[in-house]
C-alpha cells in the first residue's frame, strides 16, 4: 500500500507541477507578480492536498506572534520549503544562491521576491540582502529563513549559517524559532503515512549576542527532534 500511495503521489503532484512552474516562468517575465504569487499559493495548497494520496497530514503546534517577525525554521525535507506559501502569508523566503542559476526557475523567484543569499560574496552582497529585505518588510510580508542553509537529517544538529546572526542584529526583529520533523515521514524515496509536526516556538526578543541567540534559535527548532 504504501509503494502504491507514493507512485499515485509522484504522479499527481509532480504532474502538476509541470504546469505550475510552466505557468509561473511565463507571468514572471510578463511581470505580473499579483498573479506569480497566485501561482505558487495554488502550487503550495497543490502539495497540500497530495499528502493525503501518502497518509500525510500537517498541524501547526503552539503560537504565531502578532506583527512583524524573523522566522527561522528547522530544515529537514522538501516538504517545508514548497508549503512556505500555505503556511505563511506572502513570504519572503531567504535562499542559496545556487537555487537562481536554476534557468526560468531563478527569475521567477526573483519576481515573486525570493531573496538571494550569497554567501562569502563581501559587504556588497549583504547590503543587497539587507536592501531586499527591508523592501519585504515595508511590504507586511514575513521574513523566512532556514537557518542551518541546507536540508539536516532529522536528530541532526547542524551549525547555524553565519548569515543567520547578521539578519539578527541588523532587522532588529523577534525570531520566532519553528520546529518541524518531517524528515523521518518525507526525506525518503518511499514515503509514510503520519503526521508532520510544525511547532512555533516562543519570539526571542532583538538585541542578543550571536552566542546567545544562536544557542537558543538552534535549541527551539530542535526541539521535535526525539520525536
Amino acid at each position: 500500500m504504501i509503494y502504491l500511495r507514493n507512485i499515485v503521489f509522484y504522479a499527481a503532484f509532480y504532474g502538476g507541477s509541470a504546469l505550475f512552474v510552466i505557468a509561473a516562468v511565463l507571468v514572471s517575465y510578463l511581470d505580473r507578480p499579483k498573479a506569480l504569487r497566485a501561482i505558487c499559493d495554488s502550487w503550495g495548497r497543490w502539495h497540500r492536498r497530495c499528502l493525503v494520496l501518502l497518509g500525510i497530514r500537517i498541524v501547526e503546534t503552539g503560537q504565531r506572534p502578532e506583527g512583524l517577525a524573523f522566522y527561522a525554521i528547522k530544515h529537514e525535507a522538501f516538504a517545508e520549503a514548497i508549503e512556505m506559501p500555505v503556511i505563511f502569508d506572502y513570504p519572503a523566503g531567504l535562499a542559496k544562491a545556487e537555487l537562481f542559476s536554476i534557468p526560468g526557475w531563478g527569475h521567477a523567484a526573483r519576481v515573486y521576491g525570493i531573496i538571494e543569499v550569497r554567501r562569502d560574496a563581501g559587504a556588497s552582497a549583504l547590503r543587497s540582502m539587507m536592501k531586499e529585505t527591508k523592501a519585504a518588510l515595508a511590504q507586511g510580508r514575513p521574513i523566512v529563513i532556514f537557518p542551518e542553509g541546507t536540508r539536516v537529517p532529522h536528530g541532526t544538529r547542524a551549525p547555524l549559517q553565519s548569515g543567520f546572526a547578521a539578519l539578527y542584529k541588523m532587522l532588529k526583529l523577534p525570531v520566532v524559532p519553528v520546529a518541524v520533523n518531517s524528515g523521518p515521514l518525507y526525506q525518503r524515496t518511499w514515503k509514510r503515512p503520519g503526521t508532520i509536526t510544525l511547532h512555533f516556538g516562543e519570539p526571542i526578543a532583538p538585541g542578543l549576542p550571536r552566542e546567545e541567540i544562536e544557542a537558543r534559535v538552534l535549541d527551539a527548532i530542535n526541539c521535535l527532534n526525539s520525536d
